[in-house]
């Protein structure tokens, strides 16, 4: 890689790592020039074992040498761009402690029915719109074995910065798609097999573990809601089963939607393995 030393946060070769919180500006920026943000040593080297291609390294002085095995074997025309800590603050917009950014390309993403060809167990996520809230989810469903994760349209973007770093990079390694529409979603489901269980906090739900042994379902899809109203009535109403966590009362009702999605991905793979 060509290292090359910045003392300008506004020169143009940095545009990529503009602004960094500034969400509507790096949707906007992100979305023009199909490319994400990694930030940390450990993220960075997650997304090349993925084999995403970066487009340029960023890295603080006084971390210039945490990549140097990267560097050194990367290709020729991807810069490295080195900079002042003070330099870093004005282009992101915060300190950036760990000292490691790098712009990557992103890589087309399959189609909805190729994600689910050889999947059993499915996370679907509703209009999820919270970053944060993606990556962990994302993060839970690699960690515990779910085979693949479908976002409705509207659902926040798993390659986001915030997204990415919650993850710990399991949203480079995840299966995923995008549903182009979200009355049919639950359709393209049902075509091919799944057992659709939407979880609610609803009286009226049965236990997720108690309809995963009754129904014993050879490829299940988990749907899970946003993060204030829950599942729509259009996805509770087309669901084949509605679930529940049971809780043990104390004032809790329900739980949060990355608490929940973990602990019901857990269910969902242990009561299908096999």
């Amino acid at each position: 890689m060509n290292i090359v030393e910045v003392r300008d946060s506004s020169d143009d070769r940095l545009a990529d790592y503009v602004r960094l919180r500034d969400v509507n500006l790096r949707k906007s920026l992100e979305a023009k020039h199909g490319l994400f943000m990694a930030e940390g040593e450990k993220v960075i080297r997650r997304a090349l074992r993925a084999g995403f291609a970066p487009r340029s390294l960023l890295l603080t002085e006084r971390r210039r040498d945490a990549l140097a095995d990267v560097v050194a074997s990367g290709p020729d025309d991807v810069p490295v761009y080195i900079v002042g800590e003070d330099v870093a603050r004005a282009l992101v917009g915060f300190d950036l402690h760990r000292g490691a950014l790098a712009a990557f390309h992103r890589a087309p993403l399959p189609v909805p029915e190729d994600v689910l060809e050889v999947a059993r167990t499915v996370v679907v996520l509703e209009d999820i719109v919270d970053h944060t809230n993606v990556g962990a989810i994302f993060r839970s469903a690699a960690g515990l074995g779910i085979d693949a994760i479908l976002l409705a349209p509207r659902c926040a973007d798993p390659l986001y910065r915030r997204s990415i770093k919650v993850s710990m990079g399991s949203v480079f390694t995840q299966p995923y798609s995008r549903l182009a529409d979200w009355r049919a979603g639950l359709g393209l489901l049902r075509e091919r097999g799944f057992t659709s269980l939407a979880l609610t906090p609803g009286a009226e739900a049965a236990p997720l573990d108690h309809v995963l042994t009754e129904v014993s379902p050879r490829r299940v899809a988990l749907l899970l809601g946003s993060e204030g109203d829950g599942l729509s009535a259009r996805w509770l109403d087309q669901a084949d089963h509605t679930v529940r966590i049971p809780m043990s009362g104390r004032d809790v009702d329900s739980l949060n939607v990355t608490a929940a999605s973990a602990i019901a991905c857990y269910e969902l793979a242990r009561g299908t393995r096999g």
